[in-house]
């Protein structure tokens, strides 16, 4: 891209002009004085990596650049711009929030220590609590060395401000910022992560800790409860393998797959990390997130059961418990549990390899003591039907069928993802829509791999799983496991570049995504 970091001139440009208490006008005042007296003394600008060159950037960037400021000189919350005026309105509007995305050296347990990247410091970001159509300012500062990119993920919000360089989202410049300003909506449990290409990098985008809770109130908590806890699965050390040389069922012209080392709920493995401490008879909520980057997991609290209250964020038409949670990589769960078991139990997952690669955490009663204990859940697999409605649901305008294929790469080599037999960026567009207009889309799963479908943007209603019809589950991503079909509608109600993809990391990075588009 060709972002230059600041110069000496611009060193001094910043101590020229100072710091600016954004809550007191006369400190405002005074930083403007110096500002002009710095324009008036003509300090060579700021290097480029506090602007934007829109001739590199997509299409629509110059959108987002008439929605959002482009923040210089850190702290200091000066804008680049000529205009007097102008820079007084960022002084006196500081962000609602900041995000830094830097390189962090992330202990999971002692000796465990993972180098990623992450925002503030820590993993997950901070979880960012929004009002539900309250304007929000969030400034984002890359101190990494490369462009990036934030999506926020099941938010309705214009295309340029979602976060995917795909629709026109611009980026933000390594030694840049960029201000996000947005309406968000609809309310629940959100999340923000990463949405820049990894390729054959395991440390970037999706396998790093660029990922945090995003919750917008109201949010979706049917039922009283006593206590909150958020938990964000995620997987570590990756490393490509082929399969087949690993064990029986993958082709033997299948390529690489990735495989991990560690695993942790937030910033700890299974018995390294504070407990989640509860009292008999509360009542807990627990936010569920997999951020993980291609893998699924399957939950349990021996002698609890899960109450499903929302998914994506959505609540659900009818609340079910049940004995194991499924979260695909992407996918949220707002769950209450009734603490009535007393003890010291793991929350983890339900396969022994995940447990023993770190995915858990310790479950603590008030007064009790011992060594965390663990039992297998029953066997129950997992249905997104049970939890909608049993009624006909309306009559699309249009049926959209997408087949969704592997080509495999070969031993050593990296498969590539079609939909309807091709690769991104030739499902550009993959299908166009027309404002108001509901579309079924009916796909097909012809691998033998899972696949979790996010549409950005919209939220969709499941209408059919398999062989099973049902109404009412509103979602932004769906697993789509091995040879299987599902149908989903959505209202084309939030117009501009949209794009539907895998949330598996290598497999978006490997052609699985196609934009949707508005006419």
């Amino acid at each position: 891209m060709g972002w230059a970091g600041p110069c000496d001139a611009a060193k001094w440009r910043f101590a020229l002009i100072g710091r600016a208490d954004t809550r007191d006008p006369a400190s405002c005042a005074g930083t403007l004085v110096r500002l002009c007296i710095w324009t008036l003394i003509r300090i060579p600008p700021l290097g480029s990596s506090y602007s934007m060159s829109t001739s590199h950037q997509p299409a629509l960037a110059s959108l987002l650049d008439r929605r959002s400021f482009v923040i210089g000189a850190g702290a200091a919350g000066i804008a680049l711009g000529a205009a007097i005026g102008e820079a007084y309105t960022q002084i006196a509007a500081a962000a609602d929030y900041s995000l830094r995305i830097a390189p962090l050296k992330l202990e999971l347990a002692p000796g465990k220590v993972i180098e990623t990247f992450a925002y503030n410091g820590t993993v997950p970001g901070p979880a960012l609590r929004l009002r539900e159509g309250r304007q929000v300012s969030i400034d984002i500062r890359n101190d990494t060395d490369v462009d990036e990119i934030i999506h926020w993920h099941g938010l309705y919000v214009p295309s340029p401000a979602d976060g995917a360089m795909e629709e026109g989202s611009p980026m933000v410049p390594r030694g840049g910022t960029r201000r996000y300003t947005f309406a968000p909506k609809p309310a629940g449990t959100r999340w923000y992560h990463s949405h820049d290409i990894a390729g054959t990098d395991l440390t970037r985008s999706l396998y790093s800790g660029m990922y945090g809770f995003l919750i917008v109130a109201p949010a979706a908590d049917a039922g009283r409860y006593d206590q909150e806890v958020l938990l964000a699965a995620h997987h570590w050390e990756g490393s490509w393998v082929s399969m087949q040389d690993l064990r029986k069922g993958p082709p033997p012209d299948n390529g690489l797959e990735v495989m991990y080392g560690s695993a942790s709920f937030n910033d700890k493995m299974l018995g390294h990390g504070e407990p989640v401490r509860v009292r008999e008879g509360q009542r807990v909520l627990f936010r569920l997130l997999n951020a993980s980057p291609t893998e699924n997991v399957a939950l349990a609290l021996p002698g609890h059961r899960f109450t499903v209250i929302a998914l994506d964020g959505n609540p659900v038409p009818t609340q079910r418990s049940v004995d194991t949670l499924f979260l695909a990589p992407a996918e949220r769960a707002d769950v209450v549990i009734e603490m009535n078991r007393p003890g010291i139990w793991i929350l983890g997952g339900i396969k022994d390899e995940d447990r023993t690669l770190g995915l858990g955490v310790v479950v603590e009663y008030a007064n009790q003591h011992g060594e965390p204990q663990w039992s297998p859940p029953p066997d129950s697999p997992w249905d997104y039907t049970i939890f909608g409605h049993d009624r006909p649901v309306s009559s699309p305008d249009e049926r959209l069928d997408l087949l969704f294929e592997k080509v495999p790469g070969g031993h050593g080599g990296y498969n590539r993802w079609t939909i309807n037999g091709k690769s991104w960026p030739n499902t550009n567009p993959l299908f166009t829509t027309e404002t108001g207009k509901r579309y079924r889309l009916a796909m097909t799963n012809k691998s033998g791999d899972n696949h979790p479908v996010h549409i950005h943007r919209h939220s969709f209603e499941v209408t059919k799983v398999g062989e099973k019809t049902t109404a009412g589950v509103m979602k932004d991503t769906i697993n789509m496991t091995r040879f299987s079909t599902v149908e989903i509608d959505f209202t084309a109600d939030d117009p501009g570049p949209t794009l539907l993809h895998c949330h598996h990391q290598d497999h978006q990075d490997e052609g699985f995504m196609g934009l949707m588009t508005y006419l």
